[in-house]
């Protein structure tokens, strides 16, 4: 029978912990935003998102003053160029050479054969304006239809929103019947209304936006602060004397900023495709102004021919869209505690 291997004693010896130790927490303390931000860093598309939404914002304010053209400078002798960029006009693989293929695959050079030495990075439309410069302008249109709504969203809708699900009652009946009616009329119907009134453009937007866009934002929060308004930390600060708006605005508002992030970040989206719709249909802006919905309108009633004149704008309110949606669903995945990991 084989030796058994002795164990020595000092394996026996009781481990000593440290009492002082044992509590102690290895992590810093977190509170809820920096937890929030923290799960929206995992989150690689919603980074990426914001990201674009920057780099899309500088260019919509530098891309007009980089390009050596005015928006609306007209000159029908450089009429419907295709794009040229000075440092990859020799690359043929990509599209920046100033030639273009004809349907029957011939190329040639409007460049040359018009004897033009000027680069236009975008091209330019039937009228001989420099697209790069009108793109970015039609974004600076965009972002301020996206930036509108969500001010609109956080000034009405919320404040709306808030005083109806807080005094319930009479009030809240009365408050929703007016949602009710301005939710039955169309947004189309109340442009249409404001264009009769005032001029087509951004004016008549604002205004019909102004009127119909914030009733989403007042339901969600209406239903919220119904849910919040009769827990113990809102009939606390009532029985120590608080008053309705201090209630309202510095104790169920601050638990409501999750919600209200994300609606508005879903917001935003519709409010720039409306925009582009109402602009595509020509109900938007009018000549010379730009909006990248007037762009793509354009471009579409030449697409067979000059097609890069419909794809760039396409592809600028493609990006914007998705990257406001993309951030939306990281903020919702972030702040909704049925979200968290």
């Amino acid at each position: 029978m084989a030796q058994l291997e002795k164990i020595p004693n000092e394996l026996f010896e009781p481990a000593i912990i440290d009492s002082t130790k044992s509590e102690e927490i290895s992590k810093p303390s977190l509170n809820f935003w920096q937890e929030a931000w923290l799960r929206v860093r995992k989150n690689k598309a919603a980074i990426v998102s914001l990201v674009v939404i920057f780099l899309l914002g500088v260019l919509a304010f530098v891309g007009p003053l980089i390009s050596h053209y005015d928006f609306d400078r007209q000159l029908t002798a450089h009429s419907n160029l295709p794009p040229r960029v000075k440092a990859l006009e020799n690359v043929h693989w990509l599209p920046f050479d100033g030639v273009r293929t004809l349907p029957n695959g011939t190329e040639i050079n409007p460049y040359e054969q018009k004897n033009i030495n000027e680069y236009y990075w975008f091209g330019t439309d039937a009228l001989g304006r420099d697209l790069f410069s009108r793109i970015w302008k039609g974004t600076q249109i965009s972002l301020y239809i996206a930036f509108l709504a969500a001010l609109i969203d956080m000034l009405i809708g919320v404040t709306y929103g808030a005083i109806s699900g807080y005094f319930g009652g009479r009030v809240d009946d009365f408050m929703q019947r007016i949602i009710e009616i301005v939710m039955g009329i169309p947004n189309l119907i109340v442009v249409i209304l404001m264009i009769l009134i005032l001029k087509p453009g951004i004016i008549s937007i604002t205004v019909a936006l102004t009127l119909t866009s914030w009733t989403g934002m007042a339901r969600v929060v209406r239903a919220q602060v119904l849910k919040f308004k009769n827990q113990e930390f809102v009939l606390a600060s009532r029985t120590l004397g608080a008053g309705h708006g201090k209630i309202i605005f510095r104790h169920l508002l601050p638990n409501l900023a999750g919600v209200i992030i994300i609606n508005t970040m879903f917001t935003i989206p519709n409010a720039i495709f409306f925009e582009a719709f109402l602009s595509f249909i020509g109900l938007g802006l009018q000549e010379p102004l730009a909006s990248l919905g007037t762009l793509i309108n354009d471009g579409f009633k030449n697409m067979r021919v000059f097609p890069e004149q419909m794809i760039n704008p396409a592809i600028i309110i493609s990006l914007i869209m998705i990257a406001f949606n993309m951030v939306a669903d990281g903020l919702r995945d972030a702040l909704d505690p049925k979200m968290r990991d």
